[in-house]
């Protein structure tokens, strides 16, 4: 499972209000069809983030996340309640975050990863930090890494050659 926080990784961490008070958030395309792909080999994916937005509803069931926790703080506790469902261990999970709340998550999963635009704290316990930011591609590049790295890749490319 690939557990997303939100702002600052799947988006470039702005937050928008129109002039109703609306959140607008920028989500990058690439990283929404990285995450499709991951659908398609099997892997189960989940947000955990400490903010509420019904842009990241949208955007959450637009690209059939798993799960999805918002209000949540402290974020350890959702990500608890995930490995007991879906019944993972740590090492089956990589989680990707960039700030202080994201820490307690880094420190328990398997996998560990910051975005290039993390906060220092977070990216001295990951065990990755990506080349491009959050909303710009990181999550397209560990995605890509993964399946690379489970020789799924080739799989993902035939079906579209």
């Amino acid at each position: 499972m690939i557990i997303f926080d939100v702002d600052g990784v799947l988006t470039d961490g702005q937050i928008v209000l129109d002039h109703e008070g609306k959140e607008i958030k920028k989500f990058d395309v690439q990283d929404g069809f990285g995450i499709v792909l991951l659908r398609k080999v099997g892997i189960k994916t989940a947000i955990i983030s400490a903010r509420r937005s019904s842009a990241v509803t949208a955007r959450a069931e637009d690209l059939k996340i798993d799960r999805i926790y918002q209000d949540a703080y402290p974020k350890i506790d959702c990500y608890r309640k995930l490995l007991e469902e879906f019944h993972f261990k740590n090492e089956e999970i990589c989680f990707i975050g960039d700030d202080l709340p994201d820490l307690a998550v880094l420190n328990e999963a398997g996998f560990a990863v910051a975005v290039e635009n993390a906060v220092k704290e977070v990216k001295g316990v990951a065990d990755y930090v990506t080349k491009n930011s959050g909303g710009a591609g990181a999550i397209r590049e560990v995605i890509e890494m993964i399946l690379k790295g489970q020789g799924k890749w080739n799989a993902i490319l035939k079906m579209f050659s």
